[in-house]
């Protein structure tokens, strides 16, 4: 099934253009970034990463009361919006499982594979539906620093960590026999090179008219790129979900290129998966969700019924 999204979720709440009124009440440290663009309304300049850093302490602390957030430097700085518009699509999947209603509460159980620095996920989906959160890591230092941000948030009962080992592995090593968890989600490396990688970083900044590559985009490698690209990445997550079938109810990942979605939908198809493609839209960037379940929908009941009443 494949579902179409012309704007932003009906539920995410950054519909409207930024209240920097607002926003710079929750930050006023964003006040030394915002400026009119030249057009009559305010904004920043996006290819400051500072400004971007600042932007998104503003937006996570006005809209989802996250007291504390901050971002190493070279670490992948994500915007807000579109991250927590995949969770409200994971969300939706959930629906039909519970009379219609999005499930709510720590009986929900997400995992976060590759969480990084910024530990985004996890913080917007406690924050937005309570849910408790496993997150995956691979990178030391990005783990040092989302432990941090669970210790100044105060969420270690809602938040785990789990350091992933092996850069081969995706799901093995981290879910343990006894785990069950109702959502997975993924944003995977998008390059299949550091060349890739640094072209790509050089058209951004052109984009906003800037020849410094090092922005808030840059990111460290391992968030980039991986040997195949995001291809290679998800037809591996894709085999090792196999092995954990009856533990988790939907698997999921962003595709961030269009081209590679027939041969992931073959490959599920080929595998007996259940399948759900969701395309988002938020402004001129396009995206889109892969979901899958190797579960039917009566198994997928009985498992709503057991865990979430």
């Amino acid at each position: 099934m494949t579902l179409t999204s012309k704007g932003l979720h009906p539920r995410n709440k950054h519909q409207q253009a930024y209240d920097f009124a607002a926003l710079t009440a929750a930050v006023p440290a964003l006040t030394t970034f915002v400026r009119d663009n030249g057009h009559g309304t305010l904004s920043i300049d996006f290819a400051n990463p500072q400004a971007v850093k600042t932007l998104n302490q503003a937006l996570l602390k006005h809209f989802y009361a996250v007291q504390h957030w901050q971002l190493p430097e070279q670490f992948l700085c994500p915007a807000v919006p579109g991250r927590v518009d995949y969770l409200h699509y994971l969300a939706d999947l959930l629906a039909p499982l519970n009379k219609g209603k999005v499930p709510t509460g720590s009986k929900l159980h997400l995992l976060d594979i590759g969480c990084g620095a910024n530990l985004i996920y996890p913080l917007l989906a406690q924050t937005e539906y309570g849910w408790k959160v496993t997150a995956s890591e691979l990178d030391p230092q990005a783990l040092a620093a989302a432990e941090l941000l669970i210790k100044q948030n105060q969420l270690h009962h809602k938040i785990t960590l789990r350091q992933q080992h092996k850069t081969e592995q995706i799901f093995q090593g981290i879910i343990q026999p006894d785990d069950l968890f109702d959502l997975t989600l993924c944003n995977p490396p998008f390059h299949s090179s550091a060349e890739q990688a640094q072209a790509g970083s050089e058209r951004k900044a052109k984009n906003l008219g800037q020849k410094n590559t090092r922005l808030n985009f840059a990111g460290r490698s391992h968030e980039l790129w991986c040997e195949g690209g995001e291809a290679a990445f998800i037809r591996r997550m894709i085999n090792e979900s196999q092995s954990y079938a009856q533990q988790v109810v939907w698997f999921s990942s962003l595709v961030s290129k269009q081209e590679n979605v027939p041969l992931l939908q073959q490959q599920l198809t080929k595998l007996g998966a259940q399948q759900h493609l969701i395309e988002m839209q938020q402004g001129n960037k396009q995206s889109r969700i892969l979901a899958w379940s190797f579960m039917n929908p009566t198994q997928r009941q009985l498992w709503a019924d057991y865990r979430w009443r």
